[in-house]
């Protein structure tokens, strides 16, 4: 099939390559102005991966129109200009995959329903979400990932056009819970690199425990089924998010204990104020992502913060 990636940053990339090494026709889009796109239009590498030259590489975003199928891979907070950008092409009949996670911080919607607002009816949307690392995957490690959908027929199709030895993926049930389980999990991850900077790793195990069932009870208050914060998208994703070297969330949170600098995305530093939003808006309690926060955004000290958190009583906890 042809399918156009739209973003060309580590994970648009490693989608590129990968759905290419399936056989898939396809088209990498990147703007003019990013460096990454530069890299791979002069050599056709990044500092991860190598594109084979199957892959066709465009800066014109009307590539989009000429596919079957749209991956997107920004930055959550740039999704809607995106879409903005994308709405002169009139796009029909197509199936667009949103290969990222996080809520935007504006509105505190989730990605699927900001896809909604531009996309025609005719259009259907899904998640592609899990753990999984570029790394791993280029090094020809495999994992398991989940596509959710509220059409039922676009996932079947999804899964049966995308699964592949490296990569096998699950039917998901609860957009709602999968989309804020994969968005959250990056906050978790957050926290975990505080722990780890300040040399308390082994809170680690407590920390993804209450982290899970805190992120439950948000799940089911906004509607979804509480359940799914301990699938692929949430629980199965801490292995990558929580405990591995390769997560920019975690080492966000440990750079940012030890005052080191950090350039890469840290999507889970927008996603905790998004979050805080919509549990204030439903009354649902979130202690470790307000402690994030407000590391974050109030200058609490951070020690204190989180000792403060692992010695909140534990019956206000599950």
């Amino acid at each position: 099939m042809k399918i156009t990636v739209i973003g060309c940053g580590r994970w648009g990339s490693l989608i590129a390559w990968y759905l290419s090494s399936l056989g898939h026709q396809i088209t990498l889009y990147g703007r003019a102005s990013s460096a990454r796109m530069q890299s791979f239009l002069k050599d056709r590498k990044n500092d991860l991966l190598t594109l084979p030259d199957s892959i066709a590489l465009s800066t014109d975003l009307s590539c989009a129109a000429e596919s079957e199928i749209l991956v997107i891979s920004v930055g959550a907070q740039n999704l809607r200009e995106l879409l903005e950008e994308l709405s002169p092409l009139q796009l029909h009949e197509k199936t667009v995959v949103l290969c990222m996670k996080g809520i935007e911080i504006a509105t505190g919607k989730r990605l699927s329903e900001i896809a909604g607002e531009y996309l025609a009816p005719a259009n259907r949307i899904a998640v592609w979400l899990g753990p999984g690392h570029v790394q791993e995957f280029y090094a020809g490690i495999p994992n398991c990932m989940v596509i959710d959908s509220d059409d039922s027929a676009a996932k079947s199709f999804l899964i049966e056009a995308f699964s592949g030895p490296l990569i096998r993926f699950y039917y998901g049930n609860d957009l709602i819970g999968n989309e804020i389980g994969g968005a959250a999990k990056n906050v978790i991850g957050i926290a975990a690199g505080m722990l780890d900077g300040l040399g308390l790793s082994s809170l680690k195990g407590a920390l993804t425990a209450r982290g899970t069932r805190e992120i439950s009870r948000l799940i089911k208050a906004l509607g979804g089924n509480e359940l799914t914060a301990y699938g692929l998208c949430h629980l199965g994703d801490y292995g990558a998010t929580v405990f591995s070297p390769y997560s920019h969330n975690r080492r966000f949170g440990e750079a940012y204990i030890k005052k080191e600098p950090f350039d890469q995305l840290a999507e889970g530093y927008y996603t905790v104020q998004a979050l805080l939003r919509l549990a204030q808006q439903h009354r649902s309690e979130l202690p470790i992502c307000e402690t994030v926060y407000r590391i974050l955004f109030d200058n609490a000290e951070p020690q204190e913060a989180l000792e403060q958190l692992f010695t909140r009583d534990l019956k206000t906890e599950f």
